[in-house]
């Protein structure tokens, strides 16, 4: 996975993430040569995953049919809204003409039906 829009523009180029496990069908990624983020657009997948040293959730993207970004659930402080530095998990919401403008939320019962599954990765990796 390379810069944003590389593959969903049909370019390739080196891998820098490598496939470390799967949960509920979605890869879990690990960065290779410095890279820590997960990718802003996919490769071969509509979901990456990536795991704490714990082994639960710290990141988990979706990517529309066209391998952009267009959801985010994180596990990291979230200041502007639980107003502490504790981790949280949220929802960030990409917009695919301006990457920059991500709104974040807390999750709703609806998000939580949604995706609950994955807030809890550790001992379900394969």
């Amino acid at each position: 996975m390379g810069c944003r829009g590389t593959y969903a523009a049909g370019r390739n180029v080196p891998f820098t993430y490598k496939t470390v496990g799967m949960f509920h069908g979605i890869k879990v990624l690990e960065g290779m040569g410095g890279k820590h983020a997960l990718p802003e657009e996919a490769h071969s997948s509509l979901a990456y995953a990536k795991l704490h040293k714990d082994g639960n959730l710290q990141m988990l993207r979706f990517y529309d049919r066209d391998k952009f970004l267009v959801l985010e659930i994180g596990y990291h402080p979230a200041p502007e809204l639980t107003g502490h530095r504790d981790p949280v998990y949220h929802i960030h919401e990409y917009k695919r003409d301006n990457f920059n403008d991500r709104p974040s939320r807390l999750f709703t019962d609806e998000d939580l039906e949604k995706y609950g599954k994955y807030l809890t990765m550790k001992g379900h990796l394969k």
